[in-house]
C-alpha cells in the first residue's frame, strides 16, 4: 500500500540565478521506486539527479508487506529479507473470516513460489527507503536535491529539460534545471512527468476510503492470528503486521461517515477497543484516512520521458503488491537505460518497458479489485449471501492455496509462440564454482542462459555468442548431484521447473524473468536471434 504525503509546498522568493545540473537520467520522486533505480543506474557507472518535493524523507508507514519476488530482488542489494531485523516473516494462514467468525478463505502464504524466498513479509517502510537511500548515497554518480517542486518538463531529440524551484535549508529558494538523456517520474498519483507529456491515465472508478491506523505496541503480546481479513458488513477490517514491533489496522469508512472525524484519536482508540488495544498498551503512529482507488497508465514512455511506480499505476491493498509493482517497475526499467546509456542497445529498446509492465499491473490490480469486491460489502443482505457461497466453497476445499503469483509480462521482448516468455524464473539452491546456495547467490544476476544436458554456449553461433558476451551474459550446465555439469541442481528445483515446461534451454533476464525457453539447440539459436533483435542490439564498433 502506498500512502502519499499530504504537506503543501509553501511558497518562498526566489533568486533570479539558475542552478544547473547535467545528468544521463533525471530521477522526479524519491520514494523507494526512485531510490532503488538511482542505486541500479549507479551501480552501473550512470550519472543521476534525483528531486523530491519534501524536504525531509515522509517518516510515517505506507507500505507494509512485500512479497517473494521482492525479496529476491533485495537480496542483489545485500538485504536478506530471512535474516534482517528489519522484517519480520509469519508464515501462518491468511484467513478470511465473516462476522460470526467463520472462516471464508484461507491464503497460505507460507506456501512454495518461484523465487525460493518465503512468500510473504512484513517490514517497515521508512526503514528500507532510509536503506535505499544511504545505499545510492554512497555513490558520488547520484545527487539528489530535495525541496525542488518540477514547474516545467521539456524535451527534444536528444535531451529533456526539468525545471523547478527549490527551496535552500537557510531560507529562500533557487530556480533549477536539470538536463539529462531520460527523465523518470516516480513522483506519485499526481506525477507532473505524467500530467506533462499528456500520458493517458486509464481510471476505474474503484473508490473506497479506508481508515489506516498504525500501531506501536508497547507491551509484548502474541498477535493470533497474525494477519487477517474480516469481512464484516458493519466495518470491514483488515489486522495485519506492520514490521517488527507494529501492527497495522485499517478500517472501512462507512457510508455518511465523515472521513476526518473518524481519523480523530478519539476515534481511533475506540475502533481499536475490541482488539484491546488502548494508549495504556499501545502507541499510535499514524491515523489517516485513505482512499483506496485503480488506475493505470496507458502510456508509460511519452519520448525521453518515462513513468515507474504510483506515477504508472494505483491498485487497492488488498493483494499487497502496490510497492512490489513500483519495485518491479525500477529493475524492469533500469537494466533497459543501463544497456541503452552505455551505447549497447538503442532507444528503441525502452518502447516495450511500457507494454510489458502495464499489462503484468493491469493483472494484479483487477485482482485487487476483485478481493476488495469479496470485502468491501456494507450491505448486510449482500454479506449474507457472499458468504452462503463462500462457506459453501470452504465444504469443498481441498487445502489448495489461493494462488496470488498472477502476474506475467504483456508483449515486448518475447517470442512468438514461446509459452513460457514474461514468467517469473524459479530458484532452487545450487552447489558450484566452490559455493553453495541459492542459484542468485552462486550463479549471480544478470543475462543467464541455462542448459540442462549441455552448456548453453555449446548450442550457439559464434555471432550469438559475442553478442550475448557483450551484455555480460553468463551460461551454465545445470545437472543433477553427482554430474559433470558444473551447477548442480540440489533440490532438484530446475530439473522439475524445465521437465514441467518441456524444455532443455532457459534465457533469463536481469529482471528474473524468461527471456526465452527452447526444446533443443535449433530451437535456441532461433529464439535467440529473435531475442538479440527485439533487445535492439547494437553492433560491436557501430554508433547511433
Amino acid at each position: 500500500m502506498t500512502i502519499p504525503p499530504t504537506k503543501a509546498m509553501p511558497v518562498v522568493p526566489t533568486t533570479d540565478t539558475v542552478a544547473d545540473y547535467e545528468a544521463d537520467v533525471a530521477i522526479v520522486g524519491y520514494g523507494p521506486v526512485g531510490a532503488l533505480l538511482a542505486l541500479q543506474l549507479a551501480q552501473n557507472g550512470h550519472s543521476v539527479v534525483a528531486v523530491d518535493r519534501w524536504r525531509e524523507p515522509y517518516k510515517l508507514p505506507r507500505a507494509v508487506t512485500y512479497d517473494h519476488e521482492i525479496a529476491r530482488i533485495l537480496a542483489t542489494l545485500g538485504i536478506d529479507s530471512d535474516n534482517d531485523d528489519a522484517v519480520e516473516r509469519h508464515p501462518e494462514i491468511y484467513y478470511w473470516k465473516n462476522a460470526d467468525g467463520k472462516t471464508l478463505q484461507e491464503v497460505d502464504w507460507g506456501s512454495d513460489n518461484p523465487s525460493g524466498w518465503a512468500t510473504r513479509y512484513w517490514f517497515y517502510q521508512p526503514e528500507l527507503e532510509e536503506r535505499l537511500r544511504s545505499m545510492a548515497a554512497q555513490y558520488e554518480q547520484v545527487t539528489l536535491l530535495r525541496g525542488m517542486r518540477v514547474t516545467q518538463l521539456t524535451q527534444d531529440v536528444d535531451s529533456a529539460t526539468v525545471d523547478g524551484i527549490q527551496l535552500h535549508d537557510e531560507g529562500g529558494a533557487q530556480r533549477t534545471r536539470i538536463k539529462a538523456k531520460y527523465v523518470i517520474g516516480c513522483d506519485g498519483a499526481n506525477s507532473i512527468v505524467r500530467d506533462s507529456q499528456k500520458m493517458a491515465y486509464e481510471d476505474h472508478g474503484y473508490f473506497f476510503d479506508w481508515l489506516i491506523l498504525d500501531m506501536k505496541p508497547t507491551v509484548e503480546r502474541e498477535w493470533s492470528p497474525a494477519h487477517w481479513q474480516l469481512c464484516d458488513p458493519a466495518r470491514p477490517t483488515t489486522i495485519v503486521p506492520g514490521g517488527p514491533g507494529r501492527r497495522r489496522w485499517e478500517f472501512m469508512v462507512l457510508p455518511g461517515e465523515q472521513p476526518s472525524e473518524l481519523a480523530s484519536p478519539e476515534s481511533a482508540w475506540k475502533l481499536l477497543e475490541p482488539w484491546d488495544v488502548t494508549p495504556d498498551n499501545a502507541e499510535l503512529e499514524r491515523s489517516a484516512v485513505y482512499r483506496f482507488q485503480a488506475r493505470w497508465s496507458d502510456e508509460w514512455r511519452r519520448g525521453r520521458a518515462l513513468i515507474a511506480g504510483d506515477a504508472a499505476h494505483l491498485m487497492p491493498p488488498f493483494a499487497g503488491e502496490g510497492m512490489c509493482a513500483g519495485v518491479r517497475d525500477a529493475i524492469a526499467l533500469g537494466w533497459r537505460l543501463d544497456l541503452v546509456l552505455r551505447g549497447l542497445a538503442e532507444d528503441a529498446l525502452l518502447d516495450s518497458y511500457g507494454p510489458e509492465r502495464r499489462e503484468h499491473v493491469k493483472s494484479y490490480v483487477e485482482f485487487s479489485m476483485e478481493l476488495g469486491k469479496v470485502i468491501c460489502i456494507t450491505d448486510p443482505a449482500a454479506a449474507a449471501e457472499r458468504d452462503k457461497h463462500m462457506l459453501a466453497d470452504m465444504e469443498n476445499y481441498d487445502g489448495t492455496p489461493v494462488n496470488t503469483d498472477i502476474g506475467i509480462l504483456g508483449p515486448g521482448l518475447g517470442v512468438e509462440g514461446d509459452a513460457h516468455v514474461g514468467e517469473l524464473a524459479h530458484q532452487g539452491v545450487v552447489e558450484g564454482f566452490g559455493k553453495r546456495g541459492r542459484f542468485d547467490d552462486v550463479v549471480g544476476r544478470g543475462w543467464i542462459l541455462i542448459g540442462l544436458e549441455h552448456s548453453p554456449w555449446e548450442a550457439l553461433t559464434e555471432q550469438q555468442c559475442a553478442a550475448l558476451e557483450r551484455l555480460d551474459a553468463k551460461a551454465v550446465h545445470i545437472g543433477p548431484v553427482g554430474s559433470d555439469a558444473e551447477i548442480h541442481d540440489v533440490d532438484g528445483v530446475f530439473t522439475t521447473w524445465l521437465g514441467d515446461m518441456g524444455v532443455k534451454y532457459v534465457v533469463l533476464r536481469p529482471d528474473f524473468y524468461v527471456a526465452a525457453s527452447a526444446t533443443d539447440s535449433q530451437h535456441l539459436q532461433q529464439s535467440v536471434n529473435t531475442l538479440i533483435s527485439r533487445l535492439h542490439l547494437i553492433a560491436k564498433g557501430e554508433t547511433k
